[in-house]
């Protein structure tokens, strides 16, 4: 059986300067594919990583908010990190689940609630390294973001 090369081929990518600053780009993309396949598949998907859509209550406005994110597996549990593309700034959706308790997944069309934990402390150490060991590309994020301490959270089913 012939593996799937193109989760290597982006492992490898995501580690290039230039395809940090230009990801942002596909984000259009990105919500086309989600919006066509009704939630079930987008870009990340479509290259074989693991993606999730996690909605959540804005903040400010308590407008639920929804994004697509690449996410690490841990057992039955998803981490997201908050990296931005390396952006120096941290991404609005990190700020949203760092005010809320709970949030809903989406994932390979099911949708569920989740209880969110952010991973701070010792434990965050060991998760930053096993989120960078799944993806690489977080090491180059946390380059161009100048040492911005990425947001790291755990959202596990209820």
């Amino acid at each position: 059986m012939v593996s799937n090369p193109l989760p290597t081929l982006a492992r490898r990518l995501a580690q290039q300067r230039w395809v940090m600053r230009t990801a942002p780009l596909v984000l259009p993309l990105e919500r086309f594919i989600r919006w066509v396949t009704r939630g079930r598949f987008g870009v990340l998907d479509l290259v074989g990583l693991p993606s999730i859509e996690v909605t959540v209550a804005g903040r400010k406005t308590g407008m639920p908010r929804t994004r697509s994110l690449l996410y690490v597996p841990r057992g039955a549990d998803f981490l997201v990190i908050g990296s931005n593309w390396g952006s120096a700034k941290h991404p609005a959706w990190s700020a949203n689940l760092r005010a809320a308790s709970t949030a809903t997944v989406g994932h390979r069309g099911e949708r569920f609630p989740v209880r969110v934990t952010e991973i701070t402390g010792v434990e965050r150490k060991r998760v930053w390294d096993l989120a960078v060991e799944f993806w690489p590309g977080y090491e180059m994020e946390y380059e161009l973001s100048g040492g911005r301490e990425f947001r790291i959270f755990e959202l596990r089913r209820e």
